[in-house]
């Protein structure tokens, strides 16, 4: 069965890991960009779950840097403010899990929707950027949203994540980063909470509480082959240490990996160069 919150997730990775190797006008990166991501990844279906998921997509894939409308790969909505070292937008971006029908910790529960986050992003650049590449910080606070069940509110999340960015030779990027998914008690109960009609016996009932989601430390690289073509791919390991909801029945396990390797293809693109 098809994982539409993990197809979703796919897509804003691949935007994510083509964005920094794009090819430039002769004023900077284009105003625009169209393409293709394929992309295979073996993904835990939630943290906290035991169970993997193997996926093959190819996606397409479109990036707008405009003034204030972007779609930059990490997120598609409006820059509010900018500054040299800060950055302020908001919009829309894929949740952090997914799962339905066919996991078995979740069997007979309701299936997870099209989960979206909106809300607004905090990013703090720390210290002068260089062609090595420098460290950044996110302090992205959105709400989470079912586009399966008419947009209904399924709770907030904090997700702060530190990236340390470099580029070790002509045409490579690499990046590090550290971060948390921080839940209200709707959401981590959308996940991790059990209701009485829900229960079995080796599924109690369990009420969901508010705090720690999972820590989350990733790696990625992204290679540039020619003016179109680049190779990309990416580790994430997720850990329950010290997580709010670790005695709930749907956590199998404490630490969990995704693991995905990709090509990318620019189609088309803006001759006007755009604001970075």
């Amino acid at each position: 069965m098809t994982h539409r919150p993990i197809r979703l997730a796919l897509l804003a990775t691949g935007f994510a890991l083509t964005q920094g190797a794009h090819a430039q006008t002769d004023e900077g990166p284009p105003r625009w960009e169209l393409g293709a991501v394929g992309l295979a990844v073996s993904q835990q279906a939630y943290p906290g779950s035991d169970q993997q998921l193997g996926r093959v997509r190819v996606l397409p894939y479109a990036l707008y840097r405009g003034r204030w409308l972007r779609a930059d790969g990490e997120t598609v909505g409006l820059r509010a403010a900018r500054t040299a070292q800060w950055e302020l937008d908001i919009g829309a971006a894929a949740s952090f899990g997914g799962g339905g029908d066919d996991i078995e910790a979740r069997r007979g529960m309701q299936r997870l929707g099209n989960l979206v986050e909106f809300g607004p992003r905090l990013k703090w650049r720390l210290g002068e950027g260089s062609t090595s590449g420098g460290w950044r910080l996110a302090l992205p606070l959105r709400g989470v949203f079912d586009l399966s069940d008419r947009l209904r509110h399924r709770g907030w999340a904090l997700e702060p994540e530190l990236t340390r960015g470099w580029r070790p030779a002509e045409g490579w990027r690499t990046s590090m980063s550290l971060g948390a998914i921080v839940a209200d008690r709707t959401l981590a109960d959308t996940f991790y909470g059990v209701k009485t009609s829900q229960a079995t016996a080796l599924r109690p009932a369990y009420q969901a509480r508010s705090g720690l989601v999972a820590w989350r430390l990733s790696a990625s690289f992204n290679r540039e082959l020619n003016r179109d073509w680049r190779v990309f791919g990416f580790v994430r390991t997720d850990s329950l240490a010290g997580a709010a909801n670790r005695a709930s029945p749907l956590v199998k396990q404490t630490t969990g990996t995704t693991v995905g390797l990709g090509v990318s293809v620019t189609l088309a693109r803006s001759s006007a160069s755009g604001v970075d």
